[in-house]
């Protein structure tokens, strides 16, 4: 089903656009030709509601020949005993039915034609939900990622996700903490320094948010990444344990963990369950148990893809460190679990972890949400790259890096829109089939003006900081469709049936050809109304434009501008 119907049995090119708004019980229709002025065309103008059709017919008199125009009425609950309003303006013509219900009540979302089984709410109305994601990416048994434009492969199979940790972890600790920082001394350096462990690109596991899905770049199929010398290097994936000191540094580098350098006999060849620590972004210390069952743990190669283990706490750092591992592990349970005895727990103390720089960075909000970062969120020590595809060069993703290009934490971030998690690309089991740019850029609009009380916004380019798109949103809770009416004398075919689709309509301006005098004074409407500030990749931004731009024509000319800002709409 198609909100926008095809344009090729309308010759005069009259056009219509439904448009409500959440919670008020109304629906208005535009219809409209931007080669006619219907305040004097449209002679003895007529509407017509042909419910039992789903159709409303518009007809009027042009130089004494007869105009009738079909438009079909989305699902909607009418209110049939009120009047149909109407007039012919300049540029169009308005019609103003009166609804039983708002268009979002809770009870048109079940509502379905019985006589059209197959109109159903389409994926424009699912909500973008990343636990019902892992839940079943995870269930899957093995995933891979496919590039959305051209359906290449791009991943090999994945099968552990975890929800990625939330860069804005301080508003969590200032709740979580307390005083706790006070009370029990370094308690809350270790559970911070936890927290970074829990991120890692680790090859095997994938990290999702609201916008993308981080991998390790080990886990890339038919495309490498430049190391930190600029030349490509394969990066082992296993967990190695190197090192005089094993618990002076827990090493997170691509999927690494360093401890030691001998092993552990005490886990050899065993089938066991590891405790690990995962923080989500509503509960730092939340603890998640990964299994590695029926998998052989071995000192070179840990299952579990998380470094903050539970078998590392309350050890001391010493010379014979495997030794004391050894005598610590002293609880084989039948479920094969790693435990420490209290008494050893009792005795030692608790050793600080070093961090290492992309996970200070990460601490500090730098590796977050790349798709759409906050001024908090970008850092000039931190580069961000396009990653494309290697098939068709189309934008998947990007990745951080340093002054050489090289990957900072071993990780690739990949946009929920430009992929896809089966094939065909968009089919049913595609479960990023609902992402695109638009809706996914709406919601982090509208998330972001929740969060600063503003609605009005620049976008800035994440390289060179410049200012590429202004943009205020006037009502985020709109709903429209639109398409060509069709001439009821050219054809009596059944017209197909259409729905009402979210959107947020908003005021813009393309700033990307701005002189130094237009900047300056942007940058004076950024100060003087306190506008939110977010940076996107130049790609990414100059989409959002050509998508606006294309969204102005479903309104009459007198409806496109306001204030010198340009009026259009983005689905949400």
């Amino acid at each position: 089903m198609s909100s926008t119907l095809r344009t090729s049995k309308n010759p005069r090119k009259w056009r219509f656009t439904w448009e409500a708004q959440s919670h008020i019980p109304t629906l208005r229709l535009f219809i409209f030709n931007l080669n006619a002025k219907p305040s004097t065309q449209c002679k003895n103008l007529k509407i017509i509601l042909v419910l039992e059709q789903s159709l409303l017919v518009a007809s009027w008199f042009e130089e004494e020949v007869e105009v009738s125009l079909r438009v079909p009425i989305p699902r909607v609950l009418i209110d049939v005993e009120s009047p149909v309003n109407f007039r012919a303006l300049d540029d169009h013509v308005e019609v103003k039915l009166v609804l039983l219900l708002p268009v979002d009540h809770p009870i048109l979302t079940n509502f379905e034609d019985e006589s059209h089984p197959e109109n159903v709410f389409s994926d424009d109305l699912l909500p973008l939900s990343v636990d019902s994601e892992i839940k079943s990416l995870s269930s899957a048994g093995g995933v891979h990622f496919y590039c959305s434009n051209c359906s290449t492969k791009l991943t090999r199979s994945l099968r552990f996700f975890v929800d990625m940790p939330s860069v804005n972890w301080r508003e969590v600790a200032d709740n979580w903490f307390g005083a706790c920082c006070c009370s029990f001394g370094g308690i809350s350096e270790k559970l911070v320094t936890r927290y970074a462990n829990s991120y890692t690109c680790a090859a095997g596991m994938c990290l999702l948010n609201t916008t993308s899905v981080v991998l390790s770049k080990d886990d890339l199929v038919g495309c490498k990444l430049p190391d930190c010398n600029g030349s490509p290097k394969k990066y082992e994936s296993e967990a190695d344990f190197a090192g005089g000191n094993c618990l002076t540094k827990a090493m997170v580098d691509n999927g690494r963990v360093s401890c030691c350098e001998n092993q552990i006999d005490g886990i050899h060849s065993s089938n066991v369950k590891l405790r690990c620590i995962c923080p989500r972004k509503d509960s730092l210390p939340a603890h998640l148990e990964c299994e590695a069952s029926e998998k052989v743990i071995n000192a070179n190669s840990l299952s579990c893809m998380f470094p903050a283990l539970e078998i590392f706490e309350g050890m001391a750092s010493a010379p014979g460190c495997c030794a004391d591992i050894r005598s610590h592990v002293v609880n084989h349970n039948e479920d094969c679990s790693l435990d420490t005895s209290e008494t050893s727990l009792k005795e030692q103390n608790l050793t600080t972890i070093e961090l290492l720089e992309n996970q200070k960075s990460f601490l500090n909000g730098f590796l977050g949400n790349v798709f759409m970062a906050r001024s908090s969120n970008v850092s000039k020590d931190v580069q961000w790259i396009e990653f494309s595809c290697h098939q068709c060069s189309s934008l998947l993703g990007a990745y951080p890096c340093g002054n050489d290009h090289a990957p900072l934490d071993g990780g690739v971030r990949l946009f929920k829109c430009h992929i896809s998690t089966c094939l065909p690309v968009g089919g049913f089991n595609d479960l990023f089939r609902k992402y695109t740019l638009e809706r996914m850029f709406t919601n982090q609009l509208l998330d972001s003006a929740k969060d600063e009380l503003s609605f009005r916004t620049v976008v800035r380019d994440l390289e060179t900081r410049c200012p590429m798109l202004q943009i205020v949103t006037l009502n985020p809770n709109s709903w429209c469709c639109t398409g060509y009416c069709v001439d009821t004398y050219i054809t009596t075919e059944p017209i197909a049936k259409i729905d009402l689709y979210p959107v947020i309509k908003v005021l813009f301006s393309d700033c990307r050809s701005s002189t130094e005098s237009q900047l300056r004074l942007i940058e004076e409407w950024v100060t003087k109304n306190q506008a939110d500030e977010v940076y996107m990749l130049a790609h990414q931004v100059k989409e959002l434009i050509e998508s606006l731009e294309s969204s102005k024509v479903i309104l009459p000319p007198s409806y496109t501008s306001l204030q010198g800002l340009s009026l259009s709409s983005i689905r949400r």
